[in-house]
């Protein structure tokens, strides 16, 4: 009997009781990616100008999943899931908050040099 591959997603830990379930089955990254992956999401409203936000904002947004993880790495505190998924998708808007910016700028740049 052949096995079916399996995705393997080298960034996230996948730690059990750091993940969420559905049906009994774990989800394959661990419950901050899953917020992140969900931030993501809000790529095309950024795409289409419907959402902007500064490089600080964008920044900033990436904040509250570095304290969370850190401080708990750290044993200063114990994190849960539910924290875990809002920080990851606050970090997801936040990252694609700042893709956009850069993009914006490349753009313009390019335009501005192919321009001369």
């Amino acid at each position: 009997m052949t096995s079916i591959p399996r995705i393997h997603f080298v960034a996230c830990h996948r730690i059990p009781e750091r993940s969420l379930y559905y049906k009994g089955r774990q989800y394959p990254v661990c419950a901050r990616c899953t917020g992140m992956l969900i931030g993501y999401m809000t790529f095309p409203l950024f795409v289409f100008n419907i959402m902007s936000l500064s490089i600080l904002i964008s920044l900033l947004l990436n904040m509250p999943a570095y304290v969370d993880g850190i401080s708990q790495a750290l044993d200063m505190r114990k994190s849960n899931n539910k924290l875990r998924v809002l920080t990851g998708g606050l970090s997801g808007v936040g990252q694609v908050g700042v893709i956009d910016v850069i993009g914006r700028y490349l753009g313009k740049f390019l335009h501005d040099w192919i321009g001369r």
